[in-house]
């Protein structure tokens, strides 16, 4: 005659369906299981997500640069590429140990990100990297382009974009705004091309070298404004403050000291 069984699942699969200490096992069990094939699949598909926004990104980028007059003449006379590069944006420099490869590991690090008092954080980020990755193209020792990527906060969450900069860094070449939460119809009209079309040609600073670039209530009146959206008056604010944030001296504008000066 066979002994108990002292195996405790056996004996909890061997009780009657209906047991309500059976169902609860049951149930925690297929819980447990689910919970770890959701984190594996999480684990895997990771990396492609990322390496499908980079592919994302990059084309907002082509079609950004595509876009701007006389372009595709300077791309083709540079080689075609733009050279990227990760900043130390405290120094207005290329980091020294940063690089693309290891940007996102360095990010990860607290201790690389800057927090910002109220009186600086007008874009609304509460903290700032340390270090950005940047895309310039360059005119034999010149730098005639740069692509500067974003972000700031708008009516309904956070607004990503790419700023394209002339050579003489006062000049915008474009906008591409790359992620939004904006209302649809309303604020969520930064992402079509007649409103970024205005961009092109807008100045950032007055020749005193005040930052003056803003987005306008209703149509722009002058060289540092381009025109407002009907109804988006808080995303309209979302954006200038967003551009005057990371152009200013706690984003970008020691980069664009260095290149005015020759010395990027």
């Amino acid at each position: 005659m066979a002994g108990p069984d002292w195996n405790p699942f056996r004996r909890i699969l061997a009780l009657p369906n209906e047991s309500r200490l059976k169902t609860v096992f049951v149930a925690f069990l297929v819980s447990v299981v689910c919970a770890a094939l959701v984190s594996g699949a999480t684990v895997v598909l990771r990396p492609i997500q990322a390496a499908n926004r980079a592919a994302e990104e990059q084309a907002r980028i082509a079609a950004l640069v595509n876009g701007i007059p006389g372009m595709a003449q300077l791309l083709e006379q540079s080689g075609g590429a733009l050279s990227t590069v990760v900043i130390d944006l405290e120094k207005g420099r290329a980091a020294q140990d940063v690089t693309p490869a290891n940007l996102e590991a360095a990010l990860s690090d607290p201790d690389n990100w800057t927090q910002l008092e109220p009186g600086q954080d007008i874009a609304g980020l509460g903290q700032r990297p340390d270090f950005v990755q940047i895309y310039l193209l360059r005119d034999t020792d010149k730098v005639s382009l740069a692509l500067l990527p974003l972000s700031g906060q708008g009516y309904g969450g956070r607004i990503d974009a790419i700023l394209a900069l002339r050579g003489d860094m006062n000049t915008f070449a474009g906008l591409a705004v790359t992620q939004h939460s904006e209302t649809p119809g309303l604020g969520g009209r930064i992402e079509e091309a007649s409103w970024q079309a205005g961009f092109p040609g807008t100045e950032l600073r007055d020749d005193s070298g005040e930052l003056r670039f803003r987005v306008a209530r209703g149509p722009s009146s002058g060289v540092h404004e381009v025109d407002g959206i009907t109804g988006a008056t808080r995303t309209g604010r979302g954006v200038t403050q967003m551009v005057r944030f990371w152009l200013g001296p706690d984003g970008y504008g020691p980069l664009i000291a260095a290149i005015s000066r020759g010395e990027f």
